[in-house]
């Protein structure tokens, strides 16, 4: 019963619906089908599979706001839930920032479903842990992963007739290569929609090569070096920066977005002019939901154009105050690119630092970004267009801001996972000058 059709969908929510006596009603049903296999130290250690469907009640008396759950769909049960709901909105204090439920919308179905992903069983998610496994045991490499595989619906209603059901796919792996002796690691990692693009046996040869290639790493003196981040790699500060692109905190002064003496810098030229990111949920590759948590219809929309900030993200009482339009938030990133592979952009760079994963970045100074870091899994020194050797790992410190102002060049985006923004992001590769790292790291 975890992933129910359209009719079944709106019969329960087009219930809740006429039973509640509040000013307004928004019902959501949410479910899912989630299955995983965890391996490390070259064997299977855990999988399993996850059915789950919930329904959510929010009603408003006036300003007055309450919401409660439950999972179980019975005429009893609704009318418990909605009931509930609206005893806690009584008792809810006012909410001087509340906002009606959206009216009637027009959704364009986007292409989030694949029959393929929703088709995986149990027997392939144990090939997936084959295939990652049997490759390094033989190279006396030692594996540790894990794959992620998912069906889901989204289903919502409320009294102002504004409707919506949409199913969809994702898969995520990720799997970390070692040396036998520890002192080599390779990372990879894919975030798709569509399993009939992955292949296990294949991806997992990228972090064997950079396991075997990492050994042996050599110190090289912190400071500031031309960098070549492959999109994982990007991607951790990236999706950083993207946290700060919200209206209010730029009109407040409390976003490196903000302007001295009031106001924010839509359309001023912020980073290099090589740097255009926008967001589209219909994006081929990338689709997401047509709908954001508040129910409002995602747009395709420029954020960053040419290296001028296009576009904020308002919520709807922001721009209700400011006399804004809301449009939906965005569910994913696109950022353009060449055509360039990793690759390529290697045998372009006469001395630099090639730069496989971040990890464990954490916020120093909100006003510019200034995030610092570690890398990981694999970091290079490149001389004369080759990768001459593995380097020890570095500290850094360095805004994705100013990042995007020392462009070299931009390589063939491809699909990964933000990591702070919780966004779908297809990013490029990028060649940086004067990337600051503060220190070095003994950890692999």
């Amino acid at each position: 019963m975890s992933i129910l059709t359209e009719a079944e969908a709106y019969t329960i929510l087009d219930k809740v619906v006429k039973l509640s006596k509040a000013d307004q009603c928004t019902a959501q049903l949410t479910g899912s089908i989630d299955g995983n296999v965890r391996f490390a130290l070259n064997n299977v250690s855990t999988s399993g599979i996850v059915s789950n469907v919930d329904l959510a009640v929010e009603v408003a008396f006036g300003k007055r706001v309450g919401i409660a759950t439950i999972n179980q769909f019975d005429d009893a049960s609704l009318a418990r839930v909605v009931a509930r709901a609206e005893d806690l909105a009584r008792l809810a204090p006012e909410n001087p920032e509340f906002v009606p439920a959206v009216a009637k919308q027009e959704y364009k179905p986007t292409s989030t479903f694949s029959a393929a992903t929703a088709a995986i069983t149990p027997d392939y998610r144990a090939k997936v842990a084959a295939d990652s496994i049997q490759p390094c045991r033989a190279s006396k490499l030692v594996a540790a992963g894990f794959l992620q595989d998912g069906q889901s619906f989204s289903a919502f209603a409320n009294s102002k007739g504004n409707r919506g059901y949409q199913r969809a796919t994702s898969l995520d792996y990720t799997c970390t290569v070692r040396t036998d002796d520890g002192r080599g690691s390779g990372w990879v990692g894919r975030n798709l929609q569509d399993a009939t693009s992955f292949d296990a046996g294949t991806e997992i040869r990228t972090a064997m090569r950079k396991a075997s290639a990492s050994a042996d790493a050599k110190a090289l003196e912190p400071g500031k070096y031309t960098v070549i981040l492959e999109p994982a790699a990007a991607a951790g500060l990236i999706s950083f920066m993207m946290n700060f692109f919200d209206a209010r905190q730029a009109d407040e002064g409390r976003s490196f977005l903000s302007k001295k003496g009031g106001g924010n810098k839509i359309g001023e030229q912020v980073y290099d002019p090589r740097v255009t990111m926008f967001t589209d949920p219909s994006f081929a590759g990338a689709p997401v939901l047509p709908w954001d948590n508040d129910f409002l219809a995602r747009e395709r929309m420029p954020i960053i154009d040419k290296g001028k900030v296009a576009n904020l993200q308002y919520s709807r009482y922001w721009a209700q105050k400011q006399g804004k339009r809301a449009v939906g938030q965005p569910g994913n990133l696109i950022m353009e690119g060449g055509t360039k592979s990793t690759a390529d952009l290697v045998r372009t760079t006469e001395r630099g630092i090639l730069v496989t994963r971040t990890w464990y970045i954490r916020m120093v100074d909100p006003q510019t970004v200034l995030l610092t870091g570690l890398t990981r899994d694999g970091t290079f020194y490149i001389e004369g267009g080759q990768i001459k050797y593995p380097v020890k790992n570095f500290r850094f410190n360095e805004s994705p801001v100013i990042m995007l102002n020392n462009v070299e060049e931009f390589g063939r985006p491809i699909r990964v996972q933000g990591d702070e923004s919780n966004l779908i992001m297809v990013i490029p590769p990028m060649k940086l000058r004067d990337f600051t790292f503060t220190s070095l790291s003994d950890a692999v």
